[in-house]
């Protein structure tokens, strides 16, 4: 077997997975990598979107559920960290060579370039997952911080998605 059919039938593995798990699967996938749950959006959308180019499942539909469980993950994890974070990170930080000042720091940065952060962080491979804690952290605007999750998720998720229906169109 070579490297093309190895990527093919994982590629076909992914798509089966994913319809099998559906809707919901895409949207519990997408909720859990906006969390610090290492699951990348790539392995759940773009399959999601080939499995919409086979006409198993609705484009639209795939994105909406992943842009929605990403959001909503963000949030979940934005909220552990307005509650739990700060007393966690002055707590145990200094083991994670975390400073008080550092986090102070944040604090002041996202008071000053939290929007912007958030908006690009959901753009940006590796950031994803954690640019909810410092704005959780920082006590961010909780508005301001759905408003340019959705954005950025929005954005990031139909990329994936439509990446998955276009190449699935054109084997």
């Amino acid at each position: 077997m070579n490297i093309s059919q190895l990527i093919h039938n994982s590629i076909d593995i992914l798509v089966v997975a994913i319809n099998k798990i559906g809707y919901l699967g895409i949207f519990i996938g997408m909720f859990l990598e906006s969390t610090i749950v290492p699951i990348p959006s790539e392995l759940v959308m773009i399959p999601a979107g080939l499995a919409a180019a086979n006409g198993d499942m609705s484009l639209f539909l795939v994105t909406f559920y992943g842009v929605v469980g990403n959001v909503l993950g963000a949030v979940f994890s934005y909220y552990i960290a307005l509650y739990f974070g700060r007393a966690i990170l002055f707590r145990v930080g200094r083991y994670f060579f975390i400073k008080p000042e550092n986090i102070t720091k944040i604090e002041s940065f996202f008071a000053k370039h939290g929007e912007i952060s958030v908006f690009i962080g959901r753009l940006l491979p590796g950031f994803r997952h954690f640019i909810s804690l410092p704005a959780g952290v920082a006590k961010m605007n909780i508005v301001k911080f759905f408003t340019y999750t959705a954005l950025g998720s929005s954005i990031w998720t139909s990329v994936l998605s439509c990446l998955g229906y276009f190449v699935g169109k054109n084997q």
